[in-house]
């Protein structure tokens, strides 16, 4: 059975721990008791750690050995035109879960200027939901949340692949010749409404390769979470057997 796993602010001594809101869930809605055994991650580290403390504002792990790296085989840097906050926080949920590497908010032409105002101040609560799901994910480390930016300097972010979705792009195409491992890919997701004819010309100018996800016109946040399953599906197929 896996087991579950928290984020630990630092291992000090071959302790961990977790106060306040993070110990008050976890003894009290988990029920975390003496001695079970979870997996605890300083956002460098794994570990094996034993719960040697639970109280209600206060949990203490004991670490028990440290675990191996499991290192994804793709980077991936998801950057996603800001769209309704609630719809918003659905991405940013599931790129957490999905094993982005780096999210960033991006400003296009048609996203809502009040979105654009207040997206800062959300930057907190954003990286609390991401987080939670890459805690329920297991996965080792937080993905990277960055500030709100102009699509022109999205546009300048190197990477080895990098895609522009975009409905307009044709009928679907395999996207992928070659699967190099640790490879960092860009994705780059539309407003709602889509991109308009001058951001196209201008990813195309960047460099940036137009992609379909089929001949559906997807909701925003519907097509960032496809084309992040798609990355990882086809990294996963080309390398099964590295362990997760």
């Amino acid at each position: 059975m896996a087991r579950r796993l928290f984020f630990v602010d630092a291992v000090r001594r071959e302790r961990a721990e977790l106060r306040g809101e993070d110990a008050h869930h976890l003894t009290r809605v988990l029920r975390v008791a003496l001695g079970q055994v979870y997996e605890i991650s300083d956002n460098q580290r794994l570990y094996l750690a034993e719960v040697e403390t639970a109280r209600k504002d206060l949990v203490v792990f004991r670490v028990l050995e440290e675990q191996a790296p499991r290192a994804a085989p793709v980077r991936v840097t998801l950057l996603a035109s800001l769209i309704k906050f609630d719809r918003f926080e659905w991405i940013v949920e599931k790129a957490a879960e999905l094993g982005a590497e780096t999210l960033v908010p991006v400003i296009a032409a048609r996203c809502d200027k009040g979105l654009e105002r207040a997206a800062p101040k959300r930057l907190e609560r954003w990286r609390r939901i991401a987080l939670e799901a890459s805690q329920q994910a297991r996965r080792p480390r937080l993905p990277v949340l960055e500030e709100p930016q102009p699509l022109e300097d999205a546009l300048r972010r190197a990477a080895d692949l990098r895609f522009f979705l975009d409905e307009a792009a044709g009928a679907p195409a395999r996207w992928f010749k070659e699967h190099p491992r640790n490879a960092s890919v860009a994705l780059l997701a539309g407003p709602e409404g889509g991109w308009i004819e001058e951001e196209r010309s201008a990813a195309l100018d960047a460099g940036w390769r137009p992609v379909s996800l089929g001949r559906h016109v997807l909701r925003a946040e519907t097509a960032a979470a496809a084309a992040l399953a798609i990355v990882n599906n086809a990294w996963q197929a080309a390398y099964d057997s590295i362990p997760i």
